[in-house]
Order: structure tokens, then C-alpha cells, then sequence
């Protein structure tokens, strides 16, 4: 691992430790600036981190390695954002807000349209590589990696693709996307469906 893969690999430590002083400044001194404090250490920092790193080491499909001594973007990328993978009530908060999830993952660069429905349960492994249509209807509890990681000889080989989603698609609970998935417009996804690497989905 390189320098900078071992100071991002402590960023949820960090995170976790300015969350943990600025709710105990908030419990003794309730204030504006205390709960703006727990605000930006959550939401704040880690997306402000998460740009400037995009701008000097953005993540680039295709294929790439994880061992070795080139450092890879988008390890950086996952440390910056595991933190809500680890406590996913974060952006099940965002998502009980019309629009505000939406918004979220726009600000980390992912293309998302008009009138899209998000459960509470659901899971984004990358912020910043999808691209969603108008009026599409996420089913509860399903996954999205734009990522897959797989061993090959005495390496970690990393595959990177955005997932795309059409207009007017309705995707059905329990299911899962994995990297480069295309789902066409007006396309509905039967409840636990996997739809794996680089697939395309038909209208129906």
C-alpha cells in the first residue's frame, strides 16, 4: 500500500472521532455552531475530502490492481465513503427527505433525474458512478456496486464501470446491480433479481 492509501484508510477513524467530539460539545453546550459541527463531520468533511481527491486522483474505469505500489483512486474513493456503509442510517435519513438523497449523490458526481423514488433500505457502493433517469422506483434493499474486486495471480484485480438506469424503470426489492449494468428505459426488474457484469436489460 502506498503513503496515501494508509492515511485514507484512517479517514473513518476520523471521522468517527470528530462525530464523537462534536455530539459530546453539543450535549454540554447545545448551540448552532455545535450541531453545525456534527453536521459538516458527517455529511460535510467527508464529501469536501471525496472532490478534492476526485479532482487530483479521479477514479477511471476499467481495469486496474490493488497490490502493488501504484496507488489506486479508487481505494481512496471507498475509504472516503465507507463510513455509510457502516452506519447506513445516515443516508436513510437523507432518503426519508423528498429529494434530498437525489441531491446527495449528485453532489458526488453520479447523474440522477427527476421524480426518483428511494426506500430507506438500499445500498450504493459508489456515490459518484451512476447515472439514473427520471421517474425510476428503487424496491427496498437493493444494492448497487459499481465496482468487483477479484483475485488473480497473487493480485487484487478491481473492475470499475458506472451502472446506468433509464427513464421510467421500476427495479424490484432485493435485487442487485453489479459493474457496467445497463437497464433500458421503461424496464421492470422482477423482486430479487441479479443482474450481473456489463449486462444489458430488454423492455419487456
Amino acid at each position: 500500500m502506498t503513503v496515501l492509501s494508509i492515511i485514507l484508510s484512517l479517514f473513518p477513524t476520523l471521522i468517527m472521532l470528530m462525530a464523537g467530539a462534536s455530539f459530546i460539545w453539543m450535549c454540554f453546550e447545545p448551540s448552532i455552531f455545535s450541531i453545525l459541527a456534527l453536521i459538516f463531520s458527517l455529511y460535510g468533511l467527508p464529501l469536501l475530502v471525496y472532490l478534492i481527491h476526485q479532482y487530483f486522483y479521479p477514479v477511471k474505469e476499467g481495469i486496474s490492481y490493488l497490490v502493488g505500489k501504484e496507488y489506486s483512486p479508487w481505494w481512496g474513493s471507498h475509504q472516503i465513503q465507507v463510513i455509510y456503509i457502516a452506519f447506513p442510517v445516515l443516508e436513510t435519513i437523507l432518503r426519508l427527505i423528498p429529494g434530498a438523497f437525489s441531491l446527495w449523490l449528485r453532489l458526488w458526481g453520479s447523474k440522477v433525474g427527476k421524480g426518483v423514488y428511494w426506500t430507506p433500505a438500499l445500498e450504493i457502493a459508489d456515490r459518484g458512478l451512476l447515472e439514473i433517469g427520471d421517474r425510476v422506483v428503487f424496491g427496498h434493499r437493493i444494492t448497487i456496486f459499481s465496482h468487483v474486486i477479484k483475485p488473480k495471480k497473487q493480485n487484487l484485480m478491481l473492475y470499475v464501470k458506472k451502472v446506468k438506469i433509464g427513464n421510467n424503470v421500476f427495479l424490484g426489492a432485493g435485487s442487485h446491480f453489479a459493474p457496467g449494468v445497463v437497464i433500458e428505459d421503461g424496464s421492470y426488474i422482477p423482486v430479487a433479481t441479479n443482474i450481473y457484469l456489463n449486462k444489458k436489460t430488454k423492455q419487456p
